[in-house]
């Protein structure tokens, strides 16, 4: 082999969300096909938190997801596979070699990067967001060979391109982060991991006594939007709104994408394992999604000037309510349900 070409035969897929994606072709590498959906409901994709008094882009602090890597490491976990994280490297220098060496030993590898100066994205794409996951599988001489699920194909970076991107700066800062397969067993008990999944999903989403976390902090924020008009003025009022309705659709896959997949998994697990309930879960969660998608529509229409007069924040708020309640629901059918 020429040393300064390395090819990995790495697969690439298209997926809805970066990190559970990158995931799921992890495993395929090494021969399980374990999909999407399931690595995202194994790895405690779903989530939620509002922190109003974290800023980040001038507006409160929300997430749909969990933290990054999390996903990654408890789908290994609680299939019993071997993997590393490496969670900050020092020197640029030090985390390119690390990912050299690996490439070297034909080790596809994942990283964390920001995804604002990734020059194979789109303008329209390239925002301020460090939480962005892909998977290098070669290089040649200084040009990388990258894997990123929200591309149709495989792409490239130069060594200096990736270094920035591997440590953009900001919020959750990537700071050389990279993740890999060391090894996997032959049989994954899998009915374990998506039971233990499940458990610590219905744990953070209901039981986590901090009141912005999961439910409880959904019906904070609810509360919360209602007061924004009279306690902001309607500008940064309308600017907050747009910021929750930009984490719902567009970062990271987007609040209601993340609901789909998760009903993905329900259905895929209720199947599985012949499991209505399962199933009945997989449908409640998915009807939570539309009514986050009529959250974003018609939050649109008020953001825009567009709106019915009865659509102000208070309906906004009371929808969210509605939107805690259903999930809920979900969460505690869940928890009653015996793998």
């Amino acid at each position: 082999m020429d040393p300064k070409k390395i090819l990995i035969n790495y697969a690439h897929h298209q997926a809805g969300h970066c990190e559970s994606g990158a995931t799921s072709n992890l495993f395929g590498f090494y021969g399980h096909d374990l999909s999407e959906p399931m690595a995202f409901g194994i790895g405690n994709g779903l989530y939620f938190s509002y922190i109003p008094f974290l800023k980040v882009q001038y507006a409160p602090m929300i997430s749909f997801r969990n933290l990054p890597n999390v996903v990654f490491k408890r789908s290994a976990d609680y299939l019993g596979i071997d993997a590393t994280i490496i969670k900050k490297f020092k020197e640029p220098k030090a985390a390119m070699l690390a990912l050299d060496r690996n490439l070297e030993k034909g080790i596809p590898t994942g990283m964390q990067v920001g995804c604002f100066n990734l020059t194979f994205f789109p303008p329209e794409y390239r925002m301020h967001y460090n939480m962005h996951n892909i998977v290098c599988f070669g290089k040649e001489g200084d040009i990388y060979h990258i894997s990123d699920t929200v591309m149709e194909t495989p792409q490239t970076l130069t060594y200096e391109d990736l270094v920035r991107v591997r440590y953009a700066k900001g919020p959750f800062a990537p700071n050389g982060k990279m993740y890999w397969i060391n090894s996997i067993p032959k049989e994954l008990d899998i009915k374990s991991a998506v039971k233990k999944g499940i458990s610590k999903t219905v744990y953070e989403m209901t039981k986590i006594p901090f009141p912005l976390i999961g439910v409880r902090g959904l019906r904070w924020m609810a509360k919360d939007l209602k007061k924004w008009p009279v306690k902001h003025g309607y500008e940064k009022a309308s600017f907050y709104l747009g910021q929750i309705l930009r984490m719902n659709e567009d970062f990271g896959t987007g609040g209601a994408g993340f609901r789909y997949i998760y009903g993905s998994f329900l259905k895929e697990s209720g199947e599985l394992f012949n499991n209505p309930e399962l199933l009945e879960t997989s449908d409640m969660m998915g009807k939570t999604a539309n009514k986050w998608r009529e959250f974003t529509y018609i939050g649109a229409r008020n953001c825009r000037n567009r709106s019915k007069p009865e659509e102000d924040y208070s309906m906004l708020g009371n929808m969210l309510g509605e939107i805690a309640s259903m999930e809920e629901n979900v969460y505690k059918k869940l928890d009653k349900i015996l793998l």
